[in-house]
């Protein structure tokens, strides 16, 4: 009785290892249809965390942009500071002056309320200060303090760094948005040509197992008539190398799978061990895109539009810079406000006030620059019109690009139906020609150029598919537009960052 137990133990343990392992066979495996694939490809492969992290940086730099356009609070001290030193000081009992030491402490504080000025490139603030002083020698403590003081510093030579910053930053943080959302769908074509290249290696390698076994029966048929004489010896010959180069092309193609697998994983952040089974998207959308319409959303939503704008932008401002800092520069610095010195704590904020005023102008003026100043303006204005040169050349391509691809698009869905009717009659006269081999109707060269045919339709028609949504999300990245549901993409941009 005890080794019956054991038995059926042994058998129990038998078999909770073997559904483990079944489980464990069937947890490796997903299958997987190409839209999963492109939203993974969106939401956990590393091109997606580079795209939305570069966008985070762009968004950071919008906004501390948009912070420097706001008052800041600023706060400056020197809790304390010690200095000893020997200075001149006046002896009015000999009316000479003589070298006498200086020890003190001091400490100040002071906030400030800051203002750029975009309209007029200046700087305007809010200042109020406080300083302690102690002579060691005599014990003499004083205070000075600055309740309130307004100051201005403005450039007078026409160069506005704000005013050319409140142009390319909004610019540039839109171009941003635009950027990653192109990038996302650039993720998506690549997504796809992944996602067939595994479809295609996994078609590849059932076409080699059907022509292997194909070759063997049609080799071990030959065998049979060569003996009976109705297969000559260079044709039995042709039999058995067509077997032997199946059996090698089965081999590859394994390899090949493997390595698509492999690649797919990765890019989709995968483990290695995992096996995706891709499903292959038999249905297309029934959509046509006019090119009018397509340029007209490409140059209202592609980031290359924005990127050429921003160029001319900085081009002009390099011009405007170079004029205002190689020749005159002058700045105004002025302040207003009232200061009080004391030697009592409590009275240092008593009236009556002093005044705390100022104004001044700097000036800067080469007087002889060899013709420096006016060749690095000739210089900026050169590559002015270089620039200007390029961004029409540039949208002069672009507008031709845009237009090609829609063309090339609108041809795709006529080329899989086309690739989708060659493949099954490919097969249909695969099967014809094989039966009639198998009666001795045909000979062997026929069934090699039908099982040819056959295996280039499947791929055609894999490659057909390939192209055409390539083609589909490559539109979308220029245009930024869903025109299947006839929305902008600027509305998933959100819903990305999110994820």
């Amino acid at each position: 009785m005890r080794l019956f137990k054991h038995i059926i133990c042994l058998l129990l343990i038998g078999v909770t290892v073997n559904a483990q392992s079944v489980s464990d066979s069937i947890a490796q495996q997903m299958r997987l249809t190409l839209g999963e694939a492109i939203n993974l490809a969106k939401l956990q492969s590393l091109a997606s965390f580079r795209s939305k992290n570069m966008y985070l940086a762009s968004y950071w730099d919008y906004r501390s942009f948009k912070a420097s356009q706001l008052p800041g609070l600023r706060l400056n001290t020197t809790p304390f500071n010690y200095n000893r030193s020997i200075s001149a000081q006046y002896n009015s009992v000999t009316g000479e002056y003589d070298f006498v030491p200086d020890e003190r402490i001091s400490s100040d504080i002071g906030l400030s309320l800051n203002q750029n000025v975009t309209f007029t490139g200046g700087r305007l603030s809010l200042n109020s200060d406080f300083s302690r002083m102690e002579n060691i020698e005599s014990g003499n403590i004083s205070y000075r303090t600055v309740p309130i003081s307004i100051k201005l510093s403005q450039p007078l030579t026409g160069y506005n760094e704000f005013k050319w910053q409140s142009k390319l930053k909004p610019l540039e943080f839109e171009q941003a948005k635009k950027s990653f959302l192109s990038d996302m769908e650039a993720l998506s074509e690549q997504a796809v040509r992944i996602f067939f290249n595994s479809v295609g290696a996994e078609i590849d390698l059932k076409i080699a197992e059907t022509n292997l076994a194909n070759a063997d029966t049609l080799f071990n048929v030959g065998k049979g008539r060569f003996q009976i004489g109705t297969v000559t010896q260079d044709e039995l010959l042709d039999l058995e190398l067509t077997y032997l180069n199946a059996k090698m092309s089965r081999t590859r193609a394994k390899v090949n799978l493997q390595q698509a697998r492999n690649t797919l994983n990765s890019f989709l952040g995968f483990d290695k061990d995992l096996i995706i089974i891709p499903l292959i998207p038999d249905e297309i959308p029934e959509l046509k895109v006019k090119a009018e319409e397509a340029l007209t959303l490409a140059k209202e939503n592609n980031p290359q539009i924005l990127a050429l704008e921003a160029r001319m932008i900085q081009a002009n401002e390099t011009i405007a810079r170079t004029k205002a800092t190689s020749g005159l520069s002058a700045d105004l610095r002025a302040n207003l406000g009232i200061n009080k010195q004391a030697n009592d704590f409590d009275d240092a904020y008593k009236s009556p006030f002093g005044d705390d005023r100022g104004l001044g102008v700097s000036l800067n003026a080469p007087i002889i620059d060899w013709g420096t100043r006016r060749g690095q303006i000739q210089m900026a204005k050169s590559n002015k019109q270089v620039t200007e040169a390029e961004v029409k050349q540039a949208l002069i391509d672009f507008e031709q690009d845009v237009i090609m691809n829609i063309l090339e698009f609108n041809l795709q869905e006529e080329q899989v139906a086309i690739s989708a009717k060659a493949d099954t009659v490919a097969q249909l006269g695969f099967n014809v020609t094989k039966q009639r081999f198998m009666i001795d109707k045909v000979d062997v060269l026929k069934l090699n150029a039908a099982r040819n045919n056959l295996d280039n339709a499947k791929r055609n028609y894999i490659n057909a598919l390939s192209s055409y949504w390539r083609g589909y999300y490559i539109i979308r990245q220029i245009t930024l537009h869903d025109f299947e549901r006839n929305e902008s993409l600027i509305k998933s941009l959100d819903y990305l960052l999110e994820k």
